[in-house]
Order: structure tokens, then sequence, then C-alpha cells
């Protein structure tokens, strides 16, 4: 048997390396693309189930995320106003390293009141850490909230019966997506003062590399555009005033901050009022502290898309879930890193899917072309 030099090896192993990363890579894409109505979903991670409660009497509603056994989990706060939860349990020095469920709502703050709802669902089915009595269950429920009080009667809020319904109706079926549940009151571009921002709503992707699957979902509400990371052209965002183009958020506000007269009432970015909510799952087994990473590479797949983003005002939040299926020695990097490209694709999925409503228009009944 030849013998080779340490250098070989090397050589060796850095093109078995590279030639797995583009096996990764090209099943990435194909995951991504094949399917122009279909880019999966975040159920298709084992063990996650989603449901919706959509309110009839004005655009806002509720989204539960359920497990079927508790769920490593870990979240990145980079928007200035989050709206939260129990979310500071997920910070890497809490010792409780699993969660049982997770609501994203619309209403504002008062709209946290919904996550008490799932709190009563999980423990009606005995889910939840066992406190020491009889049949005593406390369940980890974390919520998040996004601001939808403009669209219609802001009084009208999820409460906890909305957040109730929506874990009864979970399931690992397809998400559906557009304006429902949390989606329902999603809107975005709404930086420039005289110009109509957009409808958006709930979007999901997944990706599958080996026994190894991601799946994100999104509920983007930003005062950003929204970018096709593919192209670089604005899919969706702040519409100039006679309705036949995009403003484009960014190249107003140079020519805006320009001016000498400039003014910050030229600008709105309102706190609490533009949250972009991000979830992203994997069936690999991870850490709390791994998990906190992942949550902030998979951000930067929302910053791709959304421009700008993480504002002073804005509370956009990244919360990142294990169910703890399979081992993957995959590592943090590149699950990140993979999280980020399903993030980026979940986003475009919040404004190809939404529908039109009062006062706000979507994407899919535009007129001219970006």
């Amino acid at each position: 048997m030849s013998r080779m030099t340490r250098r070989e090896l090397n050589r060796t192993l850095a093109v078995s390396v590279a030639g797995a990363w583009t096996g990764h890579s090209k099943a990435v894409a194909k995951s991504l693309s094949a399917d122009p109505e279909s880019h999966g979903s975040i159920t298709d991670v084992p063990g996650i189930r989603v449901g919706h409660f959509t309110e009839t009497r004005r655009p806002t509603g509720c989204t539960a995320i359920l497990f079927d056994t508790e769920a490593a989990a870990g979240v990145d706060y980079d928007g200035s106003a989050p709206g939260s939860e129990l979310g500071v349990m997920l910070q890497p020095v809490s010792p409780v390293e699993t969660i049982h469920g997770l609501v994203l709502t619309g209403g504002a703050p008062m709209g946290l009141a919904a996550v008490a709802g799932a709190v009563q669902y999980l423990e009606e089915h005995g889910v939840g850490f066992h406190w020491g009595g009889p049949n005593i269950y406390v369940p980890l429920v974390v919520g998040a909230v996004i601001a939808d009080l403009e669209l219609g009667d802001g009084r009208i809020r999820p409460g906890p019966e909305a957040a109730y319904k929506a874990c009864a109706a979970a399931s690992s079926a397809p998400v559906e997506e557009g304006c429902v549940g949390v989606g329902a009151g999603a809107t975005i571009g709404k930086m420039l003062v005289g110009h109509s921002g957009m409808k958006s709503g709930l979007g999901t992707a997944s990706l599958k590399v080996g026994e190894v699957v991601i799946g994100a979902m999104v509920v983007a509400n930003s005062v950003g555009d929204i970018v096709d990371w593919h192209t670089g052209k604005i899919l969706a965002g702040a519409l100039r005033p006679d309705g036949k183009g995009f403003a484009n958020t960014i190249e107003s506000l140079k020519a805006k901050a320009g001016h000498q007269n400039a003014s910050l009432a030229e600008f709105r970015d309102p706190v609490f009022q533009s949250t972009t909510l991000v979830v992203v799952a994997t069936n690999a087994t991870l850490t709390k502290t791994e998990l906190t990473k992942i949550a902030m590479m998979a951000s930067t797949g929302a910053a791709r898309t959304i421009n700008p983003y993480h504002t002073n005002g804005d509370g956009d939040s990244t919360f990142a879930l294990s169910t703890r299926k399979i081992k993957s020695d995959l590592g943090v990097s590149v699950l990140g890193a993979l999280a980020a490209e399903v993030v980026s694709e979940a986003v475009l999925r919040c404004v190809q899917t939404a529908t039109s409503v009062e006062g706000w228009r979507a994407l899919r009944d535009l007129k001219f072309n970006s």
C-alpha cells in the first residue's frame, strides 16, 4: 500500500469536504426552487405541529406551534422593542432547556394575553413539567407579538380563547400561508410618510439535507421593503403616491436625508409597530446555546430580504427550535447557514401568498412590474 504525505492527505480531505458541501448545496437549491408553488413547510420537521386562529371581525389572529415532546429552544432578539412572554427563559443562562409551545399573535402587547389559552390547552392534555403534586403539570409556552391595530377596530385582539382554538387546530399538515393566523394583520413598507405600504402575511419553507430537516415560518410585519434575494429587485414595499411603482425605501431615505430641511417627520418608525417574527426548526439534536447561535445566523436570512431591518422601532425576534429526533454531524455553522436560506425563502412567501384588505394592496393585485 502506498504511503501519503501529510500535504497529500490534507489535499484529499479538502477535496472530499468540498464535494460533500457541493452535494449539500445542490440539495438545498433543489428543495427551495423545484416547485414555485410549494417551498415546503415548517411542519416537514418531524415533531412540529402548527395551528391558526383567524379573527373574522378584523384582520388579526394567532398561530400556535406545538411539539410531540418538549423542544429545545433559543432566541435572538435584535429588534429594539420586542413584545414577548417568557422569552427571557430562552436565554442561555436560564436553566430551562426545553419548552412545550410557542404562540405568535397579533394585537400588540395586549395580544400576549392569548398565551394563557395555549397554557390551558396543554395543561388539560397533561403536557408540561410535572410540578410534583398529583396531576399538576406546568406548560412553558413562549409568546411573541406583532402590532396590527391599525387594521380595522384595534380594540378587537386575540385572547386566550383564540390561542386555545389555534392549539386545537394544530397538526403536522402543511401550514396554510398568507393572511391567516398571526399573518392576518401583517403589513410592510411603512417607513415613508405619504406613501402607502402593502399587505403581508405568514410564509413558510423547508429543506432536507440527508436526514436533517430545517423548516422556517415567518410573519413579515416590517417598515422596510421586501427584496427578492434571488434578483435584488423589490418584490413588495412602499408604493409611489401615484401607485405605479415602488418608492424604494432606501433610495428615498437617501434623497430625503440629503435635503437641507430634512425632518424626522418624513420618516415613520414608531416603537412596537414593525415586528417581524421568525421561527426556525430542525430535527437535529441541539442545545439551547447552539440554538441561540443558529437563531442569530437565521436572522441574516431575513436581513437579505427586508430592507431596512432591525430599525429602532422594530421588535424583530428569531426563535430556533430543535425537536431532537436525530443526531447530526453538520454542526452549528452549517445548520445556521442553511437555516438563513430557508428563512429568506419564507419571507418571500409572506408577500407572495398575501391577499389585499381595505387600504392595503397585496403583491398579487399589483398591475406593474418592479
